[in-house]
């Protein structure tokens, strides 16, 4: 079964479904979101969604890969390296993106942070967070190590806590959070220079 979007591309039913899911994860959680929801959404029989993903859970493991390459790689890894031409500029630029980010309609927040509370570590989907998480917390690492900062693990963490503050003021309304962690990080910075 395909779908035809924008008269061009053909989308099949897995597709479909993922990015059904995608729009409805992101906004309102996997709690929230049903399977018949899902189901609906994408315009498939309940078989075909059972087809593709066999349970909700795979559907959800699913939607944080997808979620790793659209949030992580393109926006974040990708948009920063854009913007800096050296480790420390495209670690700075890391705010930069998210600026933009906070305040586009579409802003939605940390979905590996999200999952992670609304399931817990010990569920599949909380595991694989922590997960996607570390895997951001790498791309900072390297980063740090480029540049030559010292205790690249521990700063690391650090940035990533700004980040993910961040993230979170951006939630609750401050636009200007990311502007902020910008320049804490910039301190952050001073304190693990070698």
């Amino acid at each position: 079964m395909v779908n035809r979007v924008g008269g061009d591309a053909v989308v099949g039913a897995r597709e479909r479904i993922l990015a059904a899911a995608y729009d409805l994860f992101s906004r309102r959680g996997l709690r929230d979101v049903g399977v018949d929801e899902v189901i609906g959404t994408a315009g498939v029989a309940k078989a075909t969604f059972y087809r593709h993903f066999p349970s909700k859970d795979h559907l959800a493991l699913a939607f944080l890969e997808r979620r790793e390459r659209d949030w992580t790689i393109a926006l974040v890894k990708q948009g920063s390296e854009e913007r800096g031409s050296n480790p420390l500029e495209r670690l700075l630029a890391i705010f930069d993106v998210f600026h933009d980010w906070f305040n586009h309609k579409d802003f939605d927040g940390c979905s590996f942070v999200n999952v992670l509370l609304e399931m817990g570590p010990d569920h599949p989907a909380g595991r694989a967070s922590i997960g996607y998480l570390d895997n951001i917390r790498s791309i900072v690492r390297e980063r740090a190590q480029q540049a030559g900062l010292s205790q690249p693990d521990e700063f690391a963490r650090s940035w990533h806590i700004l980040m993910k503050g961040s993230i979170i003021s951006a939630m609750e309304g401050d636009t200007q959070a990311a502007h902020r962690a910008r320049s804490m990080a910039r301190s952050l910075i001073d304190q693990y220079r070698q």
